[in-house]
């Protein structure tokens, strides 16, 4: 495919985005507007109140992104003109039936008739978030969205994000194909998952906690552990994975003639080239580890340094899915729907290169404390679980025993000391918890169709191979310099 033909389907097309305000879906939108200025408009959904609020969301969570600098650069002084043209936030909710549209002016039915293209973003990326907001938005969200794209005329693609950890823990070695889920389908392949029950359990749950008088933050843990409970029954992991799993299921199983196209990315990190490389916005899962090291916060944490971490960069993510939606698009005969968006298969890296590197870096260019001095780290190790339970216990639960004893001899004058490192312990353990399925993943994606794809486009500035990734140059020039510029926001010694 000619790259002209990527910039002739776009140009004059509507597209509509949900999750708008998420990391990707922030990159994938950038790219259309960068590159292709006659696209006809974007309808971004947002949740908010009303549509004066969800256009303030616009102005504040998307366009005043450093993200958009060199767009902005680009249009000089009709920047905001322009994106008063091209782009419309909306205010709806994909947990809510027809996204919690209303028909003032009519717009329901404005955005059905002029959409050609929905790009299905949103979710809650949450290891551990409740059990009913995360099937809200991640599984009944993905029938909401279904259910517009029927009503859509004119609509040539619905691409979904979901993730390529759908595939549920991996401990034993084996390769994850690009295949859909079937309805009911589980991870153990030993019992049968009905999505209704699930439903119907969760609200028993709900009700009886509310007849308990739980609330607040007990709720919460109490719906959190339960999402975690009914995910793990079934193989899953945590109940992000499970409950986007079931939102392909509901996907694949009623798409009828909707032309589907999933993207599932693995961990997602920086951009390496576009719009600039090194942009990052929040932690991405090993980053926790990569932040805290460079901290000083910890030298040791769970995993196997011979595990694969699926790393992407953003825009390699963003890149494929444009050369997806135009291509399903073009060609609307095509058998593969499914695209593993990942490195793990054709250009592995390790967890025993992310301590590597993030020794290397913090050895150079340690991070200077808001006092300017240097912030010293010890050497960065994973530790299989025994050893990791070892290293806890002699480097922080014993010091933390005889903290506590002195507390309580002086009659609690460190309470605040005591606390804050015991919060700290907890927050690594907690890490090393939702971590741990994948620092010991012993599985690698498949993205056949994904080289296909890539092979069959080569598209100019649609770069998606992930064996042009110089891993190195990568995380020591790209990625760890903009984690600490965009994220952890402290100055590294030069």
């Amino acid at each position: 495919m000619e790259l002209e033909s990527a910039q002739q389907f776009l140009k004059g097309k509507t597209i509509l985005v949900t999750g708008a305000t998420g990391f990707l879906a922030k990159v994938f939108m950038e790219k259309l507007l960068r590159t292709q200025p006659d696209l006809k408009k974007l309808y971004l959904l947002l949740r908010a109140s009303d549509s004066a609020s969800a256009t303030q969301r616009l102005h504040d969570d998307i366009m005043g992104k450093q993200l958009f600098k060199v767009l902005r650069d680009q249009m000089g002084t009709d920047f905001d003109s322009f994106i008063s043209e091209k782009v419309e936030a909306i205010a709806g909710d994909v947990s809510l039936v027809n996204l919690g549209l209303d028909d003032e002016n009519n717009i329901v039915k404005k955005i059905k008739e002029e959409i050609d293209v929905i790009v299905s973003s949103a979710a809650t990326t949450k290891f551990d978030e409740r059990f009913d907001v995360a099937m809200s938005t991640n599984t009944m969200g993905a029938l909401h969205i279904l259910n517009i794209a029927k009503s859509c005329p004119k609509l040539r693609a619905l691409l979904h994000v979901s993730t390529a950890y759908v595939c549920g823990e991996a401990y034993n070695e084996r390769v994850v194909k690009e295949e859909p889920f079937k309805m009911g389908q589980t991870v153990k392949g030993n019992s049968k998952l009905d999505i209704q029950s699930e439903k119907e359990l969760m609200k028993k749950r709900m009700e009886e906690l509310e007849a308990e008088n739980v609330s607040g933050e007990a709720l919460t843990s109490a719906m959190r552990e339960y999402g975690i409970k009914r995910a793990n029954l079934y193989g899953w992991p945590n109940t992000y994975v499970f409950t986007k799993a079931m939102g392909e299921m509901i996907l694949t199983t009623y798409k009828d003639s909707v032309p589907l196209i999933i993207i599932r990315p693995s961990m997602i990190t920086s951009t390496i080239r576009e719009p600039f490389p090194g942009w990052i916005e929040g932690f991405r899962t090993i980053d926790s580890v990569i932040g805290s090291h460079g901290k000083g916060t910890i030298s040791n944490f769970l995993g196997d340094p011979k595990t694969i971490i699926g790393v992407i960069p953003v825009d390699m993510v963003t890149n494929c899915m444009v050369a997806a939606m135009v291509t399903h698009s073009i060609n609307k005969n095509l058998e593969n729907f499914i695209y593993h968006v990942c490195s793990s298969s054709r250009n592995p890296l390790r967890l025993s290169n992310i301590s590597e590197f993030s020794n290397l870096f913090f050895s150079k260019h340690p991070l200077i404390n808001k006092s300017g001095m240097p912030i010293m780290t010890r050497k960065l190790r994973f530790l299989a679980d025994l050893d990791f339970q070892t290293h806890m216990m002699i480097q922080h639960g014993l010091p933390l025993k005889v903290l506590n004893l002195v507390n309580e001899v002086f009659f609690h004058s460190f309470d605040d000391g005591y606390s804050m490192n015991d919060n700290k312990v907890k927050l690594v353990i907690m890490m090393a918890q939702l971590y741990r399925p994948y620092v010991f993943f012993k599985a690698v994606f498949d993205d056949s169709n994904t080289e296909k794809l890539y092979m069959t486009t080569k598209m100019e500035n649609i770069e998606f191979d992930p064996k042009t990734i110089d891993w190195a140059d990568y995380m020591m020039n790209v990625h760890i310099p903009g984690l600490i510029k965009f994220v952890i926001k402290l100055s590294p010694k030069l």
